[in-house]
């Protein structure tokens, strides 16, 4: 691991911290309520990627609800980030590019290298492939470019994986979607952090939180 890498962990580490500590100034009750999540005793159950998490109160640490594995850090960074900012406001079922996301604009050519690009370097035109993978990690079919798939991360934020293929003039094109009203739920660096943790499934072929 890169000195780079370890930095980067150790400040998203520091900044997580931090939130967790807000967090515990808040009500429960409100909690689970903004976060679409169920209060039971001294945690909050929600699904991640369709895999039921426990968030325990009040350390905040998420882990898996049927081994008991603590979550790793980016996932429990984007739970973080999801209970800090989401107000309960629903899906809009409209769709945006991380572009639109509030300051998504600065990263967004960042964000297509560490997502799209990767997707398209590794599926390519392989419509079959890319299929299996996204149906296997529980993506639905959905009707957007040539093919997509929409994915729920968490309660209120659906995610949608979309792809055009390319031919003789124009090369293969993959985006990862947001739904609209994003900005209730997660700021910028959490829809990154999305973005990079659905791609890194897809090319695993595997669920990290499983």
């Amino acid at each position: 691991m890169g000195i780079d890498t370890k930095d980067r962990e150790n400040r998203l580490a520091v900044r997580v911290d931090e939130i967790r500590a807000w967090l515990r100034q808040a009500e429960p009750s409100r909690l689970a309520q903004n976060t679409g999540s169920n209060l039971d005793g001294c945690q909050f159950a929600l699904k991640m990627w369709g895999t039921d998490v426990f968030v325990l109160y009040p350390e905040l640490v998420a882990q898996n609800a049927h081994t008991g594995r603590e979550l790793a850090l980016l996932e429990q960074a984007i739970i973080a980030y999801y209970f800090y900012t989401a107000d309960g406001t629903r899906p809009s079922g409209k769709w945006i590019s991380f572009s639109e996301v509030p300051e998504g604009r600065f990263y967004i050519q960042a964000f297509q290298n560490y997502t799209g690009r990767k997707l398209a370097q590794a599926f390519g035109n392989d419509e079959d492939t890319f299929a299996d993978f996204a149906l296997s990690l529980g993506g639905q079919p959905y009707p957007f470019g040539d093919l997509a798939f929409r994915f729920q991360a968490l309660p209120f934020i659906p995610l949608l994986l979309t792809c055009w293929f390319g031919d003789e003039d124009l090369s293969p094109a993959y985006r990862v979607l947001f739904d609209a009203h994003i900005s209730h739920h997660l700021p910028a660096d959490g829809c990154a952090i999305l973005g990079s943790s659905l791609t890194s499934m897809l090319l695993q072929g595997n669920l990290v939180t499983r």
